[in-house]
Order: structure tokens, then sequence, then C-alpha cells
């Protein structure tokens, strides 16, 4: 990968003086593309909080425990969270855990999120009425690159 400030888990972020602004890649992983190699090379000129990682067995109690502790932290910590629900085969996931994260970010005003749903994805306009409700004037996008491009506007504000 080639970003100039990367943290993928289990990696910690230490912060330096001088850091670009922050993004965490919230979104789905499993049985999901790798979207967030994308969207890190598209936002290589931030700090990127990368919670996909190669070799994670989602059956080791230890190893979900961090990855949960490394999420919570990291979701905390960034300027932003750019949520993006890929289209995915809907018989093996729709993201719970994505959703639920944003929930918890839509409902804290001073959070700064960015959110796109791939068309494909079964539950978009779920996401589109629950976010119009509590964050109204919140663009869903259809796309990453404009969900990324939301991204840099929230980080020039």
């Amino acid at each position: 990968m080639t970003v100039s400030h990367y943290v993928e888990a289990p990696d910690q972020y230490r912060p330096d003086p001088g850091d670009p602004p922050s993004v965490f890649l919230a979104g789905g992983i499993s049985h999901c593309p790798d979207w967030q190699r994308e969207a890190a090379r598209a936002l290589r000129d931030l700090t990127v909080f990368n919670p996909r990682r190669a070799g994670f067995d989602v059956d080791d109690l230890a190893a979900s425990e961090y990855q949960i502790a490394w999420e919570f932290h990291h979701l905390r910590v960034a300027d932003v969270t750019l949520f993006w629900f890929p289209a995915c085969d809907p018989a093996l996931t729709v993201q719970p855990i994505t959703l639920y994260e944003l929930g918890a970010a839509a409902a804290t005003p001073e959070r700064l999120i960015a959110v796109g749903a791939d068309p494909g994805y079964p539950r978009a306009a779920d996401v589109r009425l629950q976010l119009g409700h509590v964050r109204p004037g919140l663009t869903v996008h259809d796309t990453l690159a404009a969900t990324v491009a939301a991204v840099r506007a929230a980080v020039r504000r």
C-alpha cells in the first residue's frame, strides 16, 4: 500500500505532530470485496485507519476481542469516518457491525461521517431512510469515489 500514513489492524496509530487528518474505513469486510484498498489509495495523502487485515481468524475469540478494541479506539480518534456499504452476497452478510457503527456515529452530531451505499447493497434504502431522520441533509452516495470526495470535503471544513 502506497499511502503516507497507513495504519492497518492490528497495528496501533502513533500520532506525530503534523500528521495529516485521519480517516477510518468502516464497511463490509467478511464476504465483501476489498474496497478498502481502493479507498486507501484514493486517500493516500491522509492518515488511513484500515480494519481489514490479512489472515484474520474470526473464530479466534482473542483475535476478535483485540480487533473490536482496535476498531473502537481508531473509530474514536479518526477525524472522519468513511462508511461504505459494498454490494456483497446478502445471503452471507448485510454488514451488521457496520450498521451498528454507523448508528453510533450518526447519533453523535460532532462526529464527521461520509456515507455511501452501493446500489446493489440490499439495505441501501434503510441506510438512506434512517440517516434522513438522524442526520437530515447528509447525502448517502452511490459510489465509493463520491464517498471519498465527501471525506475530502469533511476534512476541509
